[in-house]
């Protein structure tokens, strides 16, 4: 199984490997620029050839996270253009370092309405993957919350972001087990979880889910509030996240945590470990 966790790039992006190989990782999610800032410090040579050699001696996965700042969404051209530019660095990063896939949360309406920041995120995918041809790397669009005016909570949002791209070949999903759960999506039984990846299929298709953050729900069922707490210890518990890891469809995907880390590995390795329990 893929399971790991999001890790620091404290000292360099290829200082993640050994903090992932620490708490036996076998996949992990970094970012490889400050997550809340516009700019970003350029790779140093040196910095990416150590990157690329853990890379290999490890075989390990590893998914970035891009800036909760981008926001492909916003009325605001300023904005809108600062996203794009910080998108296509992000991309450019992932692509030096042969990283699969770009986490992104597509974005908010700003009380611009849904269709209209729909309709924004598409425009700015398309300018991003028209800046950047024949890249490698794909945008994993993230489901959320729906907290505040956020884009993406809703399957249906995410479909026609990726059917309206015009390349949407290098679009696919990242399906977050708190974002889902918050944003009224049911799967805590059997049945319930069936019938959400039906639909989930029929919307956006399995095919393009490439992603999976592991995390509790701090809010219930339908809070649209996007709280990230323990495994086991939150509204989803312990029993539903079996369902994911023990489904034959999702062998090869990464299962990644993104819980809160007071004590760091400690809370890490606990989780993990809660995971692992649960994979038959």
């Amino acid at each position: 199984m893929l399971i790991g966790a999001h890790l620091s790039i404290a000292g360099g992006v290829d200082k993640a490997f050994k903090r992932a190989t620490d708490i036996d990782c076998t996949a992990m999610q970094i970012f490889t620029k400050s997550n809340r800032q516009w700019k970003a410090k350029e790779l140093k040579p040196d910095e990416i050839e150590r990157y690329h050699q853990h890379l290999e001696e490890t075989k390990l996965p590893v998914v970035c996270h891009a800036s909760y700042l981008i926001n492909l969404g916003s009325p605001k051209e300023e904005i809108r253009q600062k996203s794009i530019n910080a998108l296509v660095i992000e991309l450019q990063r992932c692509e030096t370092l042969k990283i699969p896939y770009l986490v992104l949360h597509p974005g908010a309406h700003m009380k611009a309405g849904v269709d209209a920041g729909v309709a924004e995120v598409i425009k700015s995918l398309n300018t991003v993957h028209a800046q950047l041809p024949d890249y490698q790397v794909k945008i994993a669009l993230e489901i959320t919350a729906g907290q505040g005016s956020a884009l993406g909570a809703k399957f249906e949002e995410i479909g026609a972001m990726i059917k309206g791209c015009d390349d949407s070949d290098r679009l696919v999903v990242c399906f977050d087990t708190c974002h889902a759960l918050a944003a009224g999506y049911e799967f805590r039984t059997p049945e319930s979880y069936e019938a959400m990846l039906t639909e989930f299929d029929q919307t956006i298709g399995l095919d393009r889910l490439k992603v999976f953050h592991v995390n509790d729900s701090q809010k219930d069922l339908g809070s649209h509030v996007d709280r990230h707490t323990h495994i086991g210890e939150g509204y989803i518990g312990l029993e539903p996240f079996g369902y994911f890891l023990n489904d034959l469809r999702f062998k090869d995907i990464p299962f990644l945590l993104e819980t809160p880390k007071k004590k760091d590995p400690e809370d890490d390795i606990r989780n993990l470990a809660a995971l692992r329990r649960l994979i038959k």
